[in-house]
């Protein structure tokens, strides 16, 4: 791998993070003492900035599932649908992380990775807003770093022939977002280049591969594949996530413009809840 594009990654996942944010990353780390090893912060937390109201989101990396936890559900549904997701609280903020040992996070930032959900993420920029270790933060920053060449890999050959790397990246978002239900409007995938063209221009200097083959094929795949993990992801959550009816509802809302109203079954019931939603919501085109 390029070693300007592993500097890059370094640098972005190094800049200073809202206290209040590295504040809730040492917190989500303290929930998991001994397993966990780096907490990084993305989404529209970090484009936007950390507010009240606002759902901030992080991924926890760990070095075992085994010693993350207590008990066996939780290790045994983390190794058969990664990643687990919870809710924190801290300092007046809210979000919801999820959990990745150290191996599955390199593994799904990577082109062998069966779906987009993680590369996708992290090909946007991160922090890395606490680390265990100098081990564990540069682990953190070469898995981050396969996270670009990924999507633009696979974007490449689905852009029109000569595009200009924003293009490019605008067309590899895109796609990312059809490959899982999401209830942004169409037009977040170019907005997020947009919004720091300088970034992505970089990145693709420093990074750009070779186009995988197959690409094609393989974003038919990830379309179906992540569609149906979208859907048992947030089952599962549902017995992780305490008031997960209500956040999926509240989500779907926000960014759809529709006015769900959870029902006091759905709450009792949530996984059933879930299955029956979600297929109605992508229907009427609120979830994509």
């Amino acid at each position: 791998m390029a070693e300007k594009l592993i500097d890059l990654v370094r640098e972005e996942l190094e800049q200073g993070a809202d206290p209040r944010v590295a504040a809730m990353a040492a917190g989500i780390a303290a929930l998991h003492p001994g397993a966990a090893r780096a907490v990084l912060f993305y989404g529209s937390g970090l484009r936007q900035g950390a507010r009240e109201g606002a759902v901030l989101d992080f991924y926890l990396i760990v070095s075992d599932y085994r010693d993350a936890y207590r008990g066996l559900w939780l290790p045994l549904a983390n190794t058969l649908l990664p990643p687990n997701v919870f809710p924190f609280a801290h300092g007046g903020l809210i979000a919801k992380y999820a959990v990745l040992s150290e191996a599955d996070f390199a593994w799904l930032n990577g082109p062998e990775a069966g779906d987009v959900s993680v590369w996708a993420r992290f090909a946007q920029p991160a922090r890395l807003a606490w680390a265990a270790d100098e081990d564990a933060r540069e682990a953190a920053v070469a898995a981050v770093a396969r996270a670009a060449p990924t999507l633009l890999g696979y974007a490449m050959p689905m852009a029109e022939p000569g595009a200009a790397p924003l293009d490019i990246w605008r067309r590899g978002l895109r796609l990312t977002y059809a490959s899982e239900l999401r209830a942004e409007r169409g037009g977040q995938p170019d907005a997020i280049v947009d919004a720091d063209p300088d970034r992505y221009a970089r990145f693709a200097a420093a990074g750009m591969p070779t186009p995988s083959p197959g690409a094609a094929r393989a974003w038919r795949r990830f379309r179906r594949r992540g569609k149906l993990l979208s859907l048992l992801r947030l089952a599962k959550a549902a017995t992780t996530y305490a008031g997960g009816a209500d956040y999926l509802a509240w989500k779907i809302n926000r960014h759809a413009g529709t006015r769900i109203e959870v029902r006091p079954w759905q709450r009792r019931w949530p996984i059933l809840g879930a299955l029956i939603l979600l297929p109605r919501l992508w229907r009427r085109g609120a979830i994509r």
